[in-house]
C-alpha cells in the first residue's frame, strides 16, 4: 500500500464498530486503508469515495462497502458526517472482495444510529449487529471511472472539463488551447487515460451530475448544468454509460429516515 496510511478503527466489543467523522463541503481525507471491512454512510449530505480511478457517489440512500485493505479517499460535496461501520473480518460472514454499493433503508439507517451509541449494552449491541448483517443487500451499480492524466497537456484538458463539465468546446478547440494538433491530442488522450476524449468528458459530466442529483436538484437543471441540452439526452447518456437510471443508481426509491 505504498503512499497510503494505515487508519485503525475505534475499539469495540462486537464484530461491528461505528465511528463518526465530520466532513466539511469539499473536504477529502488522505488516501488510507483499514484492516477491517468498512461500510461508509452519511445521514445527510453526499459523500464521494475514490478507490483508485473509480469514483462512487454515496447519498443517504446507499452506503459503500470497502473490503479490508482497500486504499480509498472520502470526501463530501456539502457538510456531512461520515458514519463508518468497521467489521472484523474473522467475525463477519460478508466477504465481498470489491467495493460494493449497499441499499440503506429506514431499518438499516436506524440500526447504524443505534450501534453508534457509546453506552449500548453488549447484549443489545450483538443482537443489532446480527440484524445489520442480514440487511446488507448489494445494489447493481458500478462506479464512474475517471482515469487521472499524467501528461501535462492532457491534464490541462481534463482539469478544464472537471472545472466546467458543461464546457462545450470541441476536441480541436481544446487542442488549440494547449498548442497541439487534434490528432496529437487524440493520441495523447487515449495513451494517457485509456479513454477517448468524448468518453472521458461523458464520465466527468455524469460524476458531477450524480453529486447534484443526490443533493436533490431536478434532472432538467442538472442536465443543463453539466452540459446536456435536454434532460432526455442526459438520461440516455447515463443509461448508456452506467446501465441504469440515475434514480435507480442512487436508490432514491427507498430514502431512509432515521
Amino acid at each position: 500500500m505504498f503512499g497510503t496510511a494505515f487508519e485503525p478503527a475505534p475499539p469495540g466489543v462486537g464484530a461491528i464498530v461505528v465511528g463518526s467523522f465530520p466532513l466539511a463541503a469539499g473536504q477529502w481525507t488522505h488516501e488510507h486503508y483499514h484492516p477491517q471491512h468498512q461500510l461508509a454512510w452519511t445521514r445527510s449530505g453526499v459523500l464521494g469515495v475514490a478507490v483508485g480511478e473509480a469514483h462512487w457517489i454515496v447519498p443517504p440512500t446507499r452506503a459503500l462497502w470497502l473490503p479490508a485493505g482497500v486504499a480509498h479517499k472520502t470526501g463530501a460535496s456539502r457538510d456531512a458526517v461520515l458514519c463508518s461501520l468497521y467489521f472484523e473480518p474473522d467475525r463477519c460472514a460478508v466477504s465481498w472482495s470489491e467495493p460494493t454499493a449497499i441499499r440503506v433503508d429506514g431499518l438499516l439507517a436506524h440500526l447504524i444510529v443505534h450501534l453508534a451509541q457509546q453506552q449500548l449494552p453488549d447484549d443489545q449491541r450483538l443482537r443489532a449487529e446480527a440484524v445489520v448483517l442480514d440487511l446488507l443487500q448489494p445494489l447493481p451499480a458500478t462506479p464512474i471511472d475517471l482515469p487521472r492524466a499524467v501528461d501535462e497537456r492532457v491534464r490541462a484538458v481534463t482539469q478544464a472539463l472537471l472545472d466546467n463539465p458543461a464546457d462545450a468546446r470541441s476536441m480541436e478547440a481544446h487542442a488549440r488551447a494547449i498548442g497541439v494538433s487534434r490528432r496529437t491530442l487524440t493520441r495523447l488522450f487515449v495513451q494517457d487515460t485509456g479513454m477517448s476524449f468524448d468518453r472521458w468528458r461523458t464520465h466527468a459530466r455524469l460524476q458531477a451530475a450524480l453529486a447534484l442529483l443526490a443533493d436533490g436538484q431536478p434532472v432538467s437543471r442538472v442536465a443543463h448544468t453539466v452540459g446536456y441540452a435536454t434532460a432526455s439526452a442526459f438520461l440516455a447518456a447515463f443509461r448508456r454509460t452506467v446501465g441504469t437510471s440515475p434514480r435507480r443508481y442512487l436508490g432514491a426509491d427507498s430514502r431512509p429516515r432515521p
